[in-house]
């Protein structure tokens, strides 16, 4: 009797134990499917902050004025100089494709404006200039890390808080004492070209190294002396050249 209860209760036991161990073969025959980590959005946005090198290439200005007295002022080899300057940059970039950007920089620097030629070492005055330059840009992929770009586009330059020097100067080419009393640079448009590269660290922050060109030639005015009308066309044509951080988002 008590075999045969024994043997009654054995049977539950049993068939649980082979059921469970049904269930664990089946479930390792199954694939097991992980979740996918999200995909993070693409966002067409990018800036950079640089310190940038403005390196003006001011020859071909021209000095015209009619006062036969100061021979200087019309000379062929008159014309003006810009100091070069280094500043901090900002540039904003919006990609439309993986391919094709926009870039926006932003920045103001002040240069100092001297006469060269056969009115060194006369001091013009000094000026702020605001240069925003928009650019269309090609960015070449598939090179990993390394992500070359070129562009052009287009310069405004604004001239503000412009003052002459009105410091009295021996000028030998001019052969006497002249100063500028009055100094005025016309804000204008110039043509922009550019190429740099972005190196990624990782896939948001990168290094940069860009170079661009202008073609800027402001028309100016000046008085001399006091009294004397003096007007001209300043071939600034700046190199841009500049490096620093990128942060895409």
């Amino acid at each position: 009797m008590k075999k045969y209860i024994s043997n009654a209760l054995s049977l539950p036991i049993l068939a649980a134990a082979l059921f469970g161990a049904v269930q664990s073969a089946q479930a390792a025959d199954l694939p097991v499917y992980k979740k996918a980590p999200p995909v993070e959005a693409w966002n067409p946005w990018m800036i950079r902050l640089r310190v940038l090198g403005v390196l003006p290439d001011t020859g071909g200005s021209t000095v015209n004025v009619g006062n036969p007295l100061i021979p200087a002022l019309s000379s062929p080899n008159s014309g003006l100089s810009m100091n070069n300057q280094v500043v901090p940059e900002l540039d904003i970039t919006y990609f439309f494709t993986k391919n094709i950007a926009a870039e926006l920089i932003l920045g103001v620097t002040r240069h100092s404006i001297t006469g060269n030629g056969s009115l060194t070492p006369l001091p013009i005055g000094k000026s702020w200039l605001l240069p925003p330059t928009l650019t269309l840009q090609y960015h070449f992929t598939g090179l990993g890390a390394f992500k070359p770009y070129v562009g052009a586009g287009v310069n405004y330059t604004v001239f503000f808080s412009q003052s002459a020097a009105n410091a009295p100067t021996f000028v030998p080419g001019a052969a006497g004492v002249l100063a500028t009393t009055n100094l005025n640079v016309s804000n204008a448009f110039g043509a922009a070209v550019q190429f740099g590269f972005d190196y990624m660290l990782d896939r948001h922050w990168g290094l940069n190294v860009d170079v661009k060109k202008l073609w800027l030639r402001p028309d100016y005015t000046a008085v001399v002396n006091g009294g004397i009308p003096v007007s001209g066309r300043a071939n600034i044509d700046p190199w841009l050249v500049g490096g620093g951080l990128t942060y895409k988002f």
